[in-house]
């Protein structure tokens, strides 16, 4: 067996995608960048790789640089080889992403050795509970004259979630996630003070993320009404499973989400090279 390397997303979707749907949850964010890369929102030096054994793809990874590896639901036995492959073909590797066991998998197979490590943990929508405390304000969609604030909002969250500044990346994303209606904001007073985002249901699978709220309104329950809000959006287009990932150095964020109904299924990683 030996991995199989592209930029051509077509070619790529053809051998993985039906692989990766056939856990459209475990394999969330994969399915969500596929999406992207195909919408042009990724360019540049994509990478897309899949793993054949008898003619059938049983393993699949992909990077759009400049961020680092992503890793779906694969076999972990498969990614030693997949590490060999990279370092021979000299592919720089900032980060690597995933299911936590394949994501230290990879890590022990790497040339570099791990800098920073961030838990994440998978929750799945169960059943959405009553509203803990009245929140002012409502929420709305945002629209093209909210593409400037909130890919500063974005570029915010990426900063405190992994420690680096992308702004310049922010506004495409954005920009294509506004044309697919995904984003929402909380506004109290006619003001902006909290947004959040979801997925267009693949396979009835809808990703909730980012959330955020800047710090001088948060404590306030915004962060909580505007993740209710987006989880409302999410069934609304259709989505059966609604997912989203917690930071687990954030006992905040974590407790709100279980508080609105969100369970714990599996524990993932961005495990970032020195």
């Amino acid at each position: 067996m030996a991995w199989i390397f592209t930029s051509d997303v077509e070619v790529f979707a053809g051998a993985a995608e039906p692989w990766l749907l056939r856990d459209p949850v475990r394999n969330t964010v994969p399915l969500t960048v596929l999406r992207a890369i195909r919408a042009g929102v990724h360019s540049g030096d994509v990478l897309l790789a899949w793993l054949e054994e008898d003619g059938r793809t049983v393993a699949a990874a992909l990077q759009t640089p400049p961020r680092g590896l992503l890793l779906p639901d694969l076999p972990a036995s498969s990614v030693p080889s997949l590490a060999a492959a990279l370092i021979e073909a000299e592919r720089e590797v900032p980060e690597v992403q995933g299911p936590l066991a394949q994501a230290e998998a990879f890590a022990a197979s790497w040339w570099r050795p791990a800098a920073r490590r961030v838990p994440e943990r998978l929750y799945r929508l169960e059943i959405v509970t009553p509203p803990r405390r009245p929140v002012p304000g409502a929420a709305r969609t945002a629209g093209t004259g909210d593409r400037e604030l909130l890919a500063a909002w974005f570029a915010d969250f990426h900063l405190e979630a992994l420690g680096e500044r992308a702004a310049g990346e922010m506004l495409p994303v954005v920009s294509s996630r506004i044309g697919r209606q995904e984003l929402i904001l909380w506004e109290d007073g006619g003001r902006p003070v909290a947004c959040a985002a979801f997925s267009v249901p693949i396979a009835a699978m809808s990703r909730i993320g980012p959330v955020y709220t800047p710090p001088e309104f948060r404590g306030r329950g915004y962060g909580e009404a505007v993740t209710r809000a987006v989880t409302r959006e999410a069934l609304d287009a259709g989505a059966i499973e609604v997912l989203l990932f917690a930071d687990l150095g954030n006992p905040v964020s974590n407790s709100v989400y279980q508080a609105i109904g969100y369970r714990a299924i599996a524990d993932y990683a961005a495990i970032a090279f020195g």
